[in-house]
């Protein structure tokens, strides 16, 4: 996704396209073990067509977003290439439904799932403030977070933050 390409071209399938192409095998590699990690309970929980239409539409949302500050901070030639903002949103929807799940860093140290979730998302906080010359699109994987969240409350209503204060209330 290239914003001169979509705003001047009118390639606007560009928010679409962009989550199927990728730079380089690694790349492709971990987005899709990422996915498959996170995305197979929601899937389950939701059923196939809600998790497809979740997928592509936080996939898009994020590459619009992106776009969005690509265009207004002056920085056309971008262009941007992976699934990872759809990743990220899949990441969130698996905290949101499965709040009480635990992964273990490095096999040691147990991080339920809303707190990786926040963790990941102060990572990409710093790397986009602190990281220099770097070819990731740390915005889009937070746009994938802040997409996921508007999917949930506007087409589920369902409030991630409500689930997670209660998960951990006690």
């Amino acid at each position: 996704m290239n914003p001169i390409l979509v705003e001047h071209g009118h390639m606007y399938w560009q928010f679409f396209s962009y989550m199927f192409l990728h730079q380089n095998f690694q790349h492709v590699f971990f987005n899709m073990l990422a996915l498959l990690i996170f995305g197979i309970g929601f899937e389950k929980a939701v059923g196939s067509r809600e998790f497809l239409l979740f997928y592509l539409i936080c996939g898009a949302l994020s590459g619009f977003f992106s776009f969005l500050v690509y265009r207004f901070t002056g920085q056309n030639r971008v262009f941007l290439l992976g699934a990872s903002g759809a990743v990220y949103a899949v990441l969130f929807a698996y905290a949101v439904f499965f709040p009480r799940s635990v992964f273990f860093i490095w096999g040691i140290v147990p991080v339920p799932a809303p707190l990786m979730v926040f963790i990941y998302a102060l990572i990409e906080i710093g790397s986009q403030l602190f990281g220099r010359g770097s070819n990731v699109a740390h915005m889009t994987h937070l746009f994938g977070f802040f997409a996921a969240w508007l999917y949930f409350v506007l087409r589920m209503g369902i409030h991630p933050i409500k689930i997670w204060k209660d998960t951990y209330r006690r």
